[in-house]
């Protein structure tokens, strides 16, 4: 490990934005924890020569069935073919990154599951960039939900100049898409990778962004955590999780990045749903509340505005 080869002033970069996702992580547990009555399990760990982070967990609430908020700081010479593949130039050089992920899976079939992710590379006092986004995946959808989210997020990047609303939307329709069903994962919501340029303007706004993750998320899960439901509803809940677990271990960037470097596993899996199921030749009933569903798994404006 050539840690210390890194530039000084990058390394200071990493820790401020590593100290502040830790106090994020903070406050996010606690709005959590206060809203469905659950402690999570704390974990801070440590590994020499590799780094460091807290893994924060919560499973079988009777709000959020399961939700981890991870933050972490690692470093090292050997970067994932998930990186280098598209920069070659990394090759060899050393490199840390720390960065906040978030995944809710809420009890109740009503109310969607929430992902958030945010973090910062840094190789060589050269090549620094931020990544990140925040999304949506409902089991049943609901236009005033879809809404709410997109115009919480559009208006948080409207706060900055390097914000962009429109080309973020698109990415993450493209990103957190399952090209062998023809379906997006959810409603979306923003995704961006390798912005670069000034620092402080970037971690500005990812701060800002980092901040508005409980208000696009937590007046939806209100609206929905108590809402009646059946059996039937929560078998849909547990297919459509299904199709979430697809997504994670076949497309996702951030799932191959921590399998490739050696992360603890179940920190890297917690994002998965702690059920779920797979049925041959599902069809929803025509008209049904499920059929419905697939409106909302195709990419569209949810801020323009809805007839009816």
């Amino acid at each position: 490990m050539s840690e210390d080869r890194v530039d000084a002033r990058v390394d200071a970069r990493v820790d401020a934005v590593a100290e502040t996702l830790f106090r994020e992580q903070d406050r996010l547990v606690a709005a959590f924890e206060e809203f469905g009555g659950d402690t999570f399990r704390r974990t801070p760990w440590q590994r020499d020569g590799f780094g460091r982070g807290q893994v924060c967990v919560l499973d079988g609430g009777a709000v959020l069935e399961r939700a981890a908020v991870n933050v972490s700081v690692v470093a090292g010479t050997r970067l994932p073919p998930s990186i280098t593949d598209s920069a070659p130039h990394l090759l060899g050089q050393p490199f840390r990154v720390t960065g906040l992920s978030m995944v809710v899976h809420p009890a109740n079939p009503y109310a969607p599951a929430c992902h958030a992710n945010f973090r910062y590379f840094s190789s060589s006092g050269s090549d620094w960039w931020f990544g990140g986004g925040v999304d949506l995946t409902p089991s049943y959808g609901f236009d005033e939900d879809a809404t709410h989210f997109h115009r919480t997020l559009r208006d948080w990047c409207a706060r900055h100049s390097v914000g962009d609303y429109p080309a973020w939307k698109s990415a993450c329709d493209s990103y957190f898409t399952l090209p062998h069903r023809d379906e997006t994962r959810g409603v979306g919501g923003v995704f961006f990778d390798r912005l670069t340029g000034s620092f402080a303007d970037h971690w500005s706004c990812v701060a800002d962004g980092l901040a508005t993750v409980l208000p696009a998320y937590l007046p939806i899960l209100r609206r929905r955590h108590a809402q009646p439901f059946t059996e039937r509803e929560r078998h849909w809940q547990s297919l459509r999780r299904g199709r979430y677990v697809e997504f994670n271990l076949v497309h996702d960037r951030g799932t191959r990045f921590g399998l490739q470097t050696g992360a603890d596993i179940d920190a890297v899996l917690v994002s998965l749903p702690p059920l779920a199921s797979w049925e041959y030749g599902l069809v929803p009933e025509p008209g049904s509340p499920e059929a419905d569903l697939q409106r909302f798994l195709t990419p569209q404006d949810w801020l323009r505005p809805r007839g009816g």
